[in-house]
């Protein structure tokens, strides 16, 4: 794997891992994740792709600003935009879990022309009520006071045992013991700020944009996570064309509890999404997918990272 920092305008770190050749595929991760959230899936997508997967702020190798402000969700999308033009990168298909799929629906709303198609897991566009995002605020504002007294072994407790991550429990014991050891790797003051200035109580809604959306997506997320699939299924609806998926038994984290499931829902989409980028002339050669969706995910030897 080839691992490199970027530096944005205001002088900050990003690392990214960038693999393969052909057309650029972009992979954002979750909460209290990192690039190396996607290594499981980095084998057969090299062989089809250049896949790109930055740190976001406050996470993995990445810079990890103490003002809040600074980790926006609408800011970090920014930042990728400029940083993607910097790289010669015209167009992408976009790839977001969680919090990377909020960041990765602001960047295709704000920067549409880098954009060739969205796969989703797990997305929110935030909070329309104001009530219920201060709620959501306060409480992201509560997790964050605990990272900063207590340290990342308590919230690190208190977020595995979210019931939108129910199932994963059952996840073979080294794969489990990987993913504790990567969420007790991170570093509390990043994900702090993160929490507060990057959460769905912080961010913009972006509920009434989603029809401006023209592109191939593709919306998926796990049955059991009720609240989960109940944004998926708004985000679904408000995109015109937009494919939802609920996939039967898995978490929040389809990629985690059912990754073999979530490799053949991402080849679905990336061969519907670059046979109508084709149909459209965008000078872009069609790979043979069917590697991708034919060859079983193994756990790399390295650590995945948790949502």
């Amino acid at each position: 794997m080839t691992a490199r920092d970027l530096t944005t305008a205001d002088g900050l770190r990003i690392r990214l891992r960038d693999d393969g050749r052909g057309a650029e595929l972009i992979l954002l991760h979750g909460f209290a994740g990192s690039g190396a959230e996607w290594d499981p899936f980095l084998p057969a997508l090299v062989r089809l792709t250049r896949v790109l997967r930055p740190d976001l702020l406050g996470h993995g190798g990445s810079a990890r600003p103490a003002d809040p402000a600074r980790h926006a969700v609408e800011r970090q999308a920014a930042d990728l935009a400029a940083l993607l033009r910097a790289e010669g990168i015209a167009s992408l298909h976009l790839v977001g879990y969680s919090f990377g799929a909020r960041i990765a629906l602001r960047l295709a709303l704000d920067a549409p022309e880098l954009v060739r198609s969205l796969f989703l897991e797990s997305p929110s566009a935030g909070i329309a009520d104001p009530a219920a995002r201060a709620e959501r605020r306060a409480a992201d504002a509560a997790l964050a006071e605990l990272l900063e007294r207590e340290g990342i072994g308590p919230f690190a407790d208190r977020w595995e045992a979210l019931p939108i991550f129910a199932g994963e429990d059952a996840l073979p014991p080294e794969e489990r013991d990987r993913r504790r050891a990567a969420l007790r790797a991170n570093d509390p003051a990043g994900l702090a700020a993160s929490l507060r200035g990057a959460g769905q109580g912080a961010m913009e809604p972006l509920h009434d944009r989603l029809g401006t959306l023209a592109l191939p997506v593709t919306v998926l997320a796990g049955e059991r996570d009720p609240t989960g699939t109940d944004r998926a299924r708004i985000v679904a609806a408000a995109i015109p064309g937009a494919r939802l998926v609920i996939v039967p038994g898995a978490s929040h984290a389809v990629h985690r509890t059912d990754p073999d499931r979530f490799r053949r829902e991402l080849a679905t989409h990336l061969v519907h999404a670059m046979e109508v980028c084709s149909a459209d002339s965008c000078a872009v050669r069609v790979p043979d997918l069917r590697p991708l969706a034919a060859d079983p995910v193994t756990t790399p030897a390295s650590t995945r990272s948790p949502a």
